[in-house]
C-alpha cells in the first residue's frame, strides 16, 4: 500500500507518521456501503463504527474514494482496506488475459516450456478489437469450433454471447479500420473472444463455475488463503451445444439463471454451498451432499496453483484484498 511522500501530513483517513500507535480494545471502522456488510461490521464484537472524518482502523471503501485518495494518504502500518490499488489487473477480462500471458512468458523464460504449461488453464483469449486480426488467424486454424464473446468491463452476464461465424464479429473488425469519416463516430466496446470449451465438467447435466473467496495477505511475499466454504453456480437447462444462443444453457450467471421461465426460487436448483451440510432439498439432498463433497475434497485443491499463479500474474502493492475468485468449469 502506498505511503503519502509528505511525511508531516494527516489526513481525515490516515495518521501522523510520527505518532505512536496506542493499544486499543477496539477496531475502528468505516463502511461506504449501506447494505449487509455494514451490518455485518456493526455486530462484530469489539468493532465501533466510526461516523464522518474519524480516524479509522479499517475501511470498506468504494472504488471511487481509492482513485481519489490512495496515492495522496498517509496510512499507518495496520491500517486496512478492502481494495487494493490495481484492482483492474484483476478484476477486468482484458487485464487480467494480458498479465497471465505475460507471466507465462517470463515462466518459459526462466524455468523452461514444460513449467510454463502449468499456466495453461484458460482458453485461447483474444482482445477485441486490438487483436482482431490475431483472433481470426486462430479462427481460420479451426473452423466450426465455438467462441465466446465477453464484454471487459461489465458483470452479470450481460453483453455475453456465443457465435460461430466470423460475420457475426464484424463490428470488431470494422472498428479496427477506421476511415478519417469514421473517427468521430463511436467506438464499439472493447471485449474479449474467447474459444469455448465444449467439453465442460457436468452436474447432473447441467454446467456450473465454482465460486471461490481468497484472502489475499500480501504480495511480497505473495500470501493467500482459500476460503473453504465457497458455492457453486448452475445452469438452469441440461448441456447441450445445439443451441448456443440459450443463455440458460451456457451461462451460470445467477442474474441470467433467475429470469428462466421456469425458475423456482424456493428450490436450490442454480447456486449449492459446497460447505458441509449446505444443500437443502428434500428430494435431491443425497445427490447435492454427495456432489458438494465431490466439489470441495476433489476441485478445491487443484484450484490453489490456479489461484497462486493468477496472483503471481499482477505486480501490485498492497497489503491486504479481498477478491472473488470464480472458477469456471466449463
Amino acid at each position: 500500500m502506498a505511503k503519502n511522500k509528505n511525511t508531516g501530513h494527516k489526513g481525515s483517513y490516515g495518521y501522523q507518521k510520527l505518532k505512536e500507535r496506542e493499544p486499543r480494545a477496539c477496531i475502528r471502522f468505516k463502511c461506504a456501503l449501506t447494505n449487509t456488510i455494514l451490518d455485518i461490521l456493526r455486530r462484530r464484537p469489539g468493532w465501533v463504527e466510526v461516523k464522518e472524518e474519524g480516524e479509522w482502523d479499517f475501511y470498506w471503501c468504494d472504488v471511487s474514494w481509492l482513485r481519489e485518495n490512495f496515492d495522496h494518504t498517509y496510512m499507518d502500518e495496520h491500517v486496512r482496506i478492502c481494495h487494493f490499488r490495481n484492482h483492474y489487473e484483476l478484476t477486468r477480462k482484458n487485464y487480467i488475459v494480458k498479465n497471465l500471458k505475460r507471466f507465462r512468458k517470463q515462466i518459459e523464460r526462466e524455468a523452461g516450456k514444460l513449467e510454463a504449461t502449468k499456466c495453461d488453464f484458460f482458453p485461447k483469449t483474444f482482445e477485441m478489437p486490438s487483436e482482431y486480426h490475431l483472433f481470426v488467424e486462430e479462427f481460420r486454424k479451426n473452423p466450426g469450433i465455438t467462441w465466446i464473446m465477453k464484454p471487459v468491463a461489465r458483470s452479470q452476464g450481460r453483453g455475453i454471447f456465443l457465435f460461430r461465424k466470423l460475420k457475426d464479429v464484424i463490428d470488431w473488425r470494422k472498428d479496427g479500420v477506421r476511415t478519417d469519416d469514421q473517427k468521430d463516430e463511436t467506438q464499439v466496446e472493447n471485449y474479449v473472444a474467447q474459444c469455448y470449451i465444449e467439453n465442460p465438467y457436468l452436474i447432473g447435466g447441467r454446467k456450473f463455475d465454482l465460486r471461490v473467496y481468497v484472502l489475499v495477505m500480501s504480495y511480497i511475499p505473495l500470501k493467500a488463503w482459500l476460503y473453504r466454504d465457497g458455492f457453486a453456480r448452475f445452469s438452469n437447462t441440461r448441456f447441450t451445444l445445439s443451441s448456443i444462443d440459450d443463455h440458460y444453457v451456457h451461462l451460470t450467471n445467477v442474474a441470467v439463471q433467475k429470469t428462466a421461465p421456469d425458475y423456482d426460487p424456493e428450490k436450490p436448483n442454480i447456486s449449492w454451498s459446497f460447505g458441509k451440510g449446505s444443500p437443502r432439498c428434500v428430494c435431491c439432498e443425497t445427490l447435492m451432499e454427495r456432489e458438494a463433497g465431490f466439489l470441495r475434497l476433489m476441485l478445491l485443491p487443484p484450484s490453489l496453483p490456479v489461484v497462486r499463479r493468477t496472483m503471481s500474474s499482477s505486480v501490485t502493492f498492497s497489503r491486504t484484498l479481498c477478491i472473488l475468485w470464480t472458477w469456471r468449469a466449463g
